[in-house]
């Protein structure tokens, strides 16, 4: 299974990388309050430090896009990027669960818990055909 569409690493990163620019890193750096909103967080009345910590992370997955288009069209980092990845989606999974677990998030982060995973699976089937 791991790498059964690895001929295709490239593409998969190109779109993994405009992705992330799309719906998360621009999304989350300019407008956190609604994007929190969106899944249904409760906004506190002070909302500064939910506004610096959503715009930091919509900067940490801007950055995260950004690369993964550089690296969809350099064959030689990809070994490196593919990890990168990886490691992301296992860690979205364990704070989703950790999160679920605790009953400190609303449903909709609960259900992100099958779309980090289904990203790992989905990265390891287009692993690269490259040796690391």
């Amino acid at each position: 299974m791991i790498g059964i569409w690895g001929n295709h690493s490239s593409e998969f990163l190109f779109v993994v990388g405009v992705s992330t620019l799309l719906i998360f890193g621009i999304p989350m750096a300019i407008w956190p309050i609604q994007w929190a909103k969106t899944l249904r967080w409760l906004i506190p009345s002070q909302t500064d430090l939910v506004v610096y910590y959503g715009r930091c992370l919509g900067c940490v997955a801007f950055v995260v896009g950004v690369f993964g288009v550089v690296a969809s069209g350099d064959p030689t980092v990809q070994s490196f990027y593919f990890r990168f990845l990886l490691s992301c989606w296992v860690l979205m999974v364990a704070v989703h669960i950790y999160g679920a677990l605790k009953g400190i998030q609303p449903i909709t982060e609960t259900y992100e818990i099958g779309f980090w995973l289904g990203l790992a699976i989905i990265t390891l089937i287009f692993w690269p055909n490259i040796p690391a």
